[in-house]
């Protein structure tokens, strides 16, 4: 009888590898670092020694696991399970999927991070008894996921919900990926970062002059003590981040919009400014029905995101 499932959170720095039964409860856990210097087959063999690992440590076997769900950066093909390319990885079309299924005799999913996250909350998170979520992170970055009707949504290339790659600002800053007005380039805790250490260049009178290092965090602080350039800045990404929610509100109609990643951690804020952004810009009904709320599953987000991959996508079968 298959009771197992095991989920695999593939990042930059660190491989976070989990054995769980079938209710998304943990059984064994190891996390081991990634050394991606190393290249494509030392990260793969890590990949498949921390599989074993969690297998052996919940003493089970694998005839009694369901199925392995890998979340990693992407643009990946999730239909194919290849890794195209990502900068923090040393994967290049490479597949992940093929040689870690031959190992184990196992089916294994492979998806992109955010969508993981996105599957995570929808079954074990904020968004649990849901039907239809979207789901943002706001941290270094801006990325999201989407479970509608139940099914997670991956589009024509499987990349789909680039959030944060959304425009927003059409005449504001310029975003890594070469577009202008992002989301990410104006709501993202780098971009947030960056506007307070632009006012610490500029001649403005401003309380982040006493903090050696600005990160989004002394912006927010100085904003919540009054600071009015921090709270100009604040208000500015925050209006910029309540304007992609409300797309997103309009074009998909969710349940629940769930928002995660460091910036969430930020608070009322967030949500009060984001919630009046939704309520001024999209039809009354929708805006009325849809919960807007921060992420529930906390530093585990991206290992039980791959547990809920696999059994999502072990279901029906």
């Amino acid at each position: 009888m298959q009771k197992y499932v095991v989920g695999v959170d593939l990042g930059g720095t660190k491989i976070s590898t989990a054995l769980s039964n079938l209710n998304g409860e943990v059984i064994s856990q190891t996390t081991v670092p990634t050394n991606a210097h190393e290249g494509e087959i030392p990260v793969l063999n890590r990949i498949i020694e921390s599989i074993e690992k969690v297998i052996k440590d919940g003493s089970v076997n694998c005839e009694e696991i369901k199925g392995i769900g890998i979340g990693s950066p992407g643009p990946l093909d999730a239909e194919k399970g290849t890794i195209i390319y990502t900068p923090n990885l040393p994967f290049k079309n490479f597949n992940l999927v093929e040689p870690i299924n031959k190992k184990f005799g196992l089916p294994v999913f492979l998806d992109n991070d955010a969508n993981v996250a996105a599957i995570g909350e929808y079954m074990f998170g904020a968004g649990r008894g849901a039907k239809d979520i979207v789901f943002f992170t706001v941290s270094t970055g801006v990325g999201g996921g989407a479970v509608l009707n139940g099914k997670v949504y991956r589009g024509h290339t499987s990349n789909a919900l680039e959030i944060g790659h959304m425009t927003v600002a059409p005449d504001g800053p310029r975003c890594n990926c070469g577009n202008i007005g992002c989301v990410e380039a104006t709501s993202s805790g780098t971009a947030i970062a960056k506007r307070g250490q632009e006012a610490l260049a500029s001649k403005v009178e401003t309380s982040l002059r006493k903090y050696e290092t600005i990160t989004s965090y002394e912006v927010f602080t100085e904003a919540a003590a009054g600071d009015p350039v921090c709270k100009d800045i604040i208000d500015n990404a925050l209006n910029y981040l309540g304007i992609a929610v409300a797309n997103a509100v309009s074009i998909f109609d969710p349940e629940v919009i769930i928002i995660g990643g460091g910036v969430s951690k930020a608070g009322d804020i967030v949500f009060e400014t984001v919630r009046k952004v939704v309520d001024k810009r999209c039809f009354k009904s929708m805006a009325e029905s849809v919960k807007i709320v921060p992420a529930g599953l906390g530093t585990d987000a991206g290992v039980i995101g791959a547990v809920a991959l696999a059994l999502l996508e072990t279901e029906n079968k």
